[in-house]
């Protein structure tokens, strides 16, 4: 069975929260695998090259015809002496340092590093990361190498994965991305992309991919503490996931259910990325994409709204 709606994104691979152990990696690459995910994406920034280092070392193993991958570019990775453990979230990591680059050189260095690490001559999908800072350079020096390596065939599709939506809508309207990635800007609790880049993204064509569709823990488990953008989530927005799920289960429907398919009833959305930490999750996820979710819950939590 394929699931082409869903991507295993492998921040977790990298060590995101804590580390992961490389018999657990390699088991969760391979029952993604086994269940029909046949795309996958990826960063340096995720352990420092250590996700692109296990994705890799498992594609190695399958028919380069049969996956899609998408990585990153925007941070050039750099060995250092320094203690990197937990910068940035991230722990068992390869020992190196982000720095940000956003430059065409930049843009060319990583993306030459990245297929060194995944053992592939060619990505997908190559996304400029998190320029949020770094705007102009992105706009006016990253995009443009993007779209050169489109025009050549290197990679299909250009664009950029971000958490915020101003940025991403000056990047659509600027340039001629044809796919972003959107992460926890369009989910049961967060709709900050629903008025104008959703629909801008209809407009000119540029697919969706929807990331971080439980808010980084908070709508897979709304509890005191749990993490909203990677910080304990703040008692607002602990009210409204504590009443979604309250609503979800009035209808004996799974929250994660409801959050990991709100995305996709959009029609700018085209798949949705979901990170796994083992096996059991890659299950548990595919399964949740499948279940049921009736008309008047739907109604209730706002997917009529959105077409």
């Amino acid at each position: 069975m394929s699931h082409d709606l869903f991507v295993l994104g492998t921040a977790q691979l990298g060590g995101l929260y804590t580390a992961m152990d490389e018999g657990t990696a390699r088991a969760t690459l391979e029952a993604a695998w086994d269940a029909g995910v046949r795309s996958f994406d990826t960063a340096p920034h995720y352990g420092a090259g250590l996700a692109e280092r296990r994705l890799g070392a498992f594609l190695r193993s399958v028919p380069r015809e049969e996956f899609t991958v998408s990585t990153k570019v925007g941070r050039l990775l750099v060995d250092t002496d320094e203690d990197v453990e937990g910068v940035e979230g991230f722990y068992g990591g390869d020992r190196r340092r982000r720095v940000r680059n956003y430059s065409r050189d930049g843009v060319l260095r990583s993306l030459d590093d990245s297929l060194a690490r995944l053992g592939l001559d060619h990505v997908d999908t190559l996304y400029l990361h998190d320029p949020d800072d770094h705007m102009d350079q992105a706009i006016g020096e990253g995009f443009p190498a993007l779209a050169q390596l489109r025009d050549e065939g290197v990679i299909a599709h250009a664009g950029a994965g971000m958490n915020t939506v101003a940025p991403l809508i000056r990047l659509v309207h600027e340039t001629d991305a044809d796919q972003i990635m959107l992460a926890g800007r369009y989910t049961l609790i967060d709709r900050s992309a629903e008025t104008e880049l959703l629909p801008l993204c209809v407009q000119r064509s540029v697919a969706v991919v929807a990331a971080g569709v439980y808010n980084s823990g908070l709508l897979a488990d709304p509890r005191p503490g749990a993490p909203f953008d990677y910080r304990p989530a703040p008692p607002e927005q602990l009210e409204i996931a504590t009443r979604v799920g309250e609503l979800c289960r009035q209808h004996q429907v799974p929250l994660r259910a409801a959050a990991l398919q709100f995305p996709l009833a959009h029609p700018a959305v085209r798949a949705v990325a979901v990170g796994c930490r083992g096996p059991q999750q890659v299950g548990e996820n595919l399964a949740l994409l499948g279940t049921p979710v009736p008309a008047d819950l739907k109604e209730a939590l706002g997917y009529a709204a959105t077409g």
